[in-house]
């Protein structure tokens, strides 16, 4: 039996210096793409943008993995509008295609996709990154999953995280998140039983590909972008 690989990890309380080290050296080369992954509700988008706080708002830019949803129309012609947020779900070929356009660097900007969470539906080229960016974040459920495209796609990241946090916290946020949007509180804890429990599930069976696994002990305050 192989034993499991061992990754070395942060306890983000008290030692964001350390994350913070780290980045400044993967940068230190050129251009960096860093992805930070996680089951829903682990904290990757907050996390995402507390380091990208903590840069000059001229040399990061934050690629979400949520603008590669498929719409709403496409999952209900697909039968799998109860099945949104599963990887099935998601256009992983144009999140890898997108990557590899920010990683070569051959256009002078490339528009990356949003995601308007309250109608529950991706938008095209909300988020500009230009070519001279050194530090380009993408965050998302499905980073380290196995498949050609998300391989394609991991294959641009100089590294990946692993966001963990506790799952009672993490199911806690979810339900809130998704009473914000719109559900009652039983279709919230209904939704995260059925569909995000499974997914989550899915994602930790890939945590052993992660190169740092980022503990998070409770909610991040995240700082304004420097100057």
């Amino acid at each position: 039996m192989v034993n499991p690989r061992s990754i070395p990890s942060v306890v983000f309380r008290g030692q964001e210096d350390t994350l913070m080290e780290r980045v400044h050296a993967l940068s230190s080369g050129g251009r960096v793409i860093l992805g930070i992954c996680g089951p829903p509700g682990a904290g990757k988008s907050t996390l995402a943008a507390w380091l990208a706080g903590a840069f000059p708002a001229d040399r990061t830019r934050v690629v979400s993995m949520d603008g590669f949803h498929l719409s709403n129309a496409a999952l209900d012609a697909q039968g799998l509008t109860q099945r949104k947020g599963a990887i099935e779900t998601f256009d992983g070929d144009g999140y890898a295609a997108l990557l590899t356009r920010i990683r070569d660097g051959h256009d002078p900007v490339v528009y990356a996709p949003g995601f308007d969470r309250a109608h529950e539906e991706p938008i095209a080229a909300t988020v500009a990154v230009e070519r001279d960016i050194p530090l380009i974040i993408t965050e998302g459920n499905y980073l380290l999953a196995d498949g050609p495209s998300w391989t394609r796609a991991r294959q641009q990241m100089d590294e990946v995280w692993f966001v963990d946090v506790d799952p009672d916290l993490r199911r806690q946020r979810l339900v809130e998140r998704h009473v914000q949007f719109g559900k009652t509180r039983t279709e919230a804890m209904a939704w995260v039983q059925s569909v995000d429990e499974g997914n989550a599930e899915f994602i930790a069976d890939s945590r052993q590909r992660a190169d740092l696994i980022v503990h998070l002990v409770d909610d991040l305050d995240v700082p304004a972008a420097v100057g």
